[in-house]
């Protein structure tokens, strides 16, 4: 029967400081994986390490940017370094980035959330890519509801557009690394407890020309009648990362409580 233990696995992470990325850290390293967290934020990763620790896991932190290439490839040699190997990658890494109608959006604001998003769940992917080929393993990376299931979140354009770009991605991954049994899955949040939005400061009075009249139904999250909790998420990461997913690939899962459904 399969089981969610993860025992001496290796799973690196992105993002892996707060929020979604955080609870999985936690979660796997209570199934037994040793936990590599990539992230810029490293004081705040270096905290995640420490909890990890002081409930009896192994775990590291290297400080990179995402989106850099050789950054990613020194960090990937430096955890095989010390574990030898890669089992599970969770691509987390993300930002909301400038919310701002279309034609007040600049090229490098589109670039920096492009290359913060999608062009970090490549690097991510593909260096992750020789060193499970061997033994398989599982890819998870971090959409959402936004730009895959629903367009209502006015001046993201370039947040949406990354994030229907994962998912993509993902889907062609998932096909191309089917015959070296590496599952690649998306999951699609909601509207989750995290801090994603604390660097983010909309031009209200910009959006105010390009906002549509809507009136949502009473209660926009169906299930519970609030935003999730990471640590639902990371339910969902573990699963995924476990043998219990073994014949699940290509799969893009919704977690949001049924408010993209609204």
């Amino acid at each position: 029967m399969a089981t969610l233990a993860l025992k001496d696995r290796v799973a690196i992470i992105t993002g892996g400081s707060s929020g979604i990325g955080r609870a999985s850290a936690i979660e796997l390293a209570k199934k037994g994986a040793k936990v590599a967290l990539i992230d810029l934020k490293e004081e705040n990763a270096e905290k995640v390490k420490h909890e990890i620790e002081n409930m009896g896991g192994e775990a590291l932190v290297t400080d990179t940017d995402v989106s850099d290439p050789q950054r990613m490839e020194e960090s990937y040699q430096y955890i095989l370094k010390q574990w030898g190997r890669v089992d599970i990658v969770f691509a987390n890494a993300g930002i909301n980035g400038k919310v701002e109608p279309i034609e007040d959006l600049t090229a490098e604001d589109w670039d920096q959330t492009l290359s913060t998003n999608l062009r970090s769940t490549f690097l991510t992917v593909k260096y992750a890519i020789p060193h499970m080929k061997e033994k398989g393993g599982s890819i998870i990376i971090t959409s959402s509801v936004n730009g895959t299931r629903t367009f209502k979140s006015f001046g993201m354009s370039a947040y949406s557009t990354s994030k229907a770009g994962q998912v993509a991605f993902g889907k062609m991954a998932a096909l191309e690394l089917a015959r070296y049994h590496i599952r690649v899955n998306i999951i699609c949040p909601g509207a989750i407890e995290t801090n994603i939005g604390e660097n983010t400061f909309p031009d209200k009075e910009k959006l105010e020309k390009i906002k549509i009249p809507v009136e949502f139904p009473e209660g926009s999250k169906p299930l519970e009648h609030h935003p999730g909790k990471p640590e639902q998420v990371a339910d969902l990461v573990q699963f995924l990362a476990s043998d219990a997913s073994s014949h699940i690939t290509g799969s893009q899962i919704f977690i949001d409580g049924a408010e993209s459904l609204l």
